[in-house]
């Protein structure tokens, strides 16, 4: 089956440092915030400043990476940026042991981690493709999806015991050490890796090569229904998370112990969904499945306007989310798959990264919104606006199967 095949060594070495610091990232979910309040006395005000400022900010400093990239080795890239993310999280601990640590401090850092994570992940996008020929692309998103959802699944609770136990700056240290690690499994890879060509693109970043990834994405029939539709739902799924905690914790009664049981047992769904995810394609076709499953994504997050105290309202917020992370589950890897099928190899980079960019940038305004949103209306009414809206959604998607377009051939240099 294609979920057993081997993909190689060198994909072997990409995953390894891909889960490394997955697992890192979600150890350490939520550790800015308890250090802003526990160490920093940080105030609710300060706490929102510091989740909003990491996205937005993080956003618009990663707007020139894509570009500045698109013509460089991605590996290096990748271990660049993984040794940036390494050097910002460790100033944490070090300032903390030296007593100087400061909420600016941390704004910083989030920035430069935001920043990172979305060169990082525009580079990693570009290196798969080269990597991972024909339907090998597919096989290889789903393992990454399946990875993603266990890190989501048994980081945070590892994470919450670890802060129990040695406090949340060293979970902090211990991520700053998966990128390390994340580094030196990229460098593992080995084999050559051509420098991209130019091709009738001038040697210098010009101002309008900042917008190129969104030119390309707006003008495609393919990809813009796709990229609108990926951007919302995402932005209304993470705008209703502060919203539910607010509910659940608080005006509901839910023991912080049965919040996290309620978020992390679900994510079991993500890798039912992205093992389920090839088999289904192979049997019902890549596009049916991804309009079938993109559309049912969309049709969960109404639900969650309901909880109610007491173990009916958890079983309902689990049962909801299964659903909901199952159908990403399959989702995710066959639109991953699609994008970089229909992405010219010399636009890859620059095209994620705008991707990125977007989805971190709607975000942060969604999130804001909503809370604004929240304290008019309360958090039910909240939620419940979001998940009406997300039902919408689905006719974003594209309706049509499309060829992927065929790749230019340029003339690698090796200098």
């Amino acid at each position: 089956m294609g979920a057993r095949r081997s993909l190689g060594r060198q994909f072997g070495w990409l995953w390894a440092a891909y889960a490394v610091s997955a697992f890192g990232t979600w150890l350490a979910f939520d550790a800015f915030p308890i250090i802003a309040i526990v160490v920093l006395h940080a105030g609710s005000a300060e706490v929102s400043l510091l989740a909003a400022a990491g996205l937005a900010v993080g956003a618009m400093v990663a707007v020139p990476l894509g570009p500045w990239m698109e013509f460089r080795r991605k590996r290096p890239v990748m271990i660049a940026m993984d040794v940036v993310r390494f050097a910002a999280l460790m100033t944490v601990p070090v300032l903390f042991l030296l007593d100087r640590l400061t909420f600016a401090q941390l704004v910083v850092v989030s920035v430069v981690v935001s920043a990172a994570d979305i060169a990082f992940t525009a580079a990693s996008g570009a290196c798969l493709k080269a990597l991972m020929p024909g339907d090998d692309l597919l096989v290889a998103n789903g393992r990454f999806e399946s990875t993603a959802w266990t890190a989501t699944m048994v980081g945070p609770p590892i994470g919450g015991a670890a802060v129990g136990l040695f406090g949340p700056v060293m979970t902090v240290a211990a991520n700053a050490v998966s990128f390390l690690l994340s580094a030196a499994g990229i460098r593992a890879i080995g084999g050559a890796e051509p420098r991209p060509a130019r091709t009738g693109t001038p040697s210098r970043l010009r101002a309008g090569d900042l917008l190129e990834g969104w030119r390309y994405i707006l003008t495609h029939p393919a990809l813009r229904p796709l990229f609108f539709n990926t951007v919302l739902v995402g932005g209304l799924i993470m705008a209703t998370a502060p919203l539910l905690a607010v509910l659940m914790l608080g005006d509901l009664g839910f023991a912080p112990w049965q919040y996290a049981l309620a978020f992390a047992l679900p994510c079991v769904g993500g890798l039912i969904g992205s093992r389920l995810s090839p088999r289904l394609v192979a049997r019902f076709g890549r596009h049916r499945v991804m309009l079938t499953t993109g559309a049912l994504r969309a049709c969960w997050l109404p639900g969650l306007a309901f909880v109610r105290p007491g173990v009916a309202g958890l079983v309902l917020v689990m049962a909801v989310e299964l659903g909901l992370i199952c159908c990403m589950g399959v989702f995710n890897p066959v639109y991953a798959t699609y994008r970089l099928e229909r992405t010219p190899a010399d636009r890859v980079a620059r095209t994620l990264s705008a991707w990125s960019v977007s989805s971190k940038a709607t975000v942060a305004a969604l999130t804001a919104l909503w809370g604004l949103l929240a304290g008019v209306t309360g958090p039910r009414i909240a939620v419940a606006i979001a998940g009406l809206l997300s039902l919408a959604t689905p006719l974003l998607l594209p309706r049509h199967e499309q060829a992927p377009l065929p790749e230019r051939e340029p003339a690698a240099s090796h200098s």
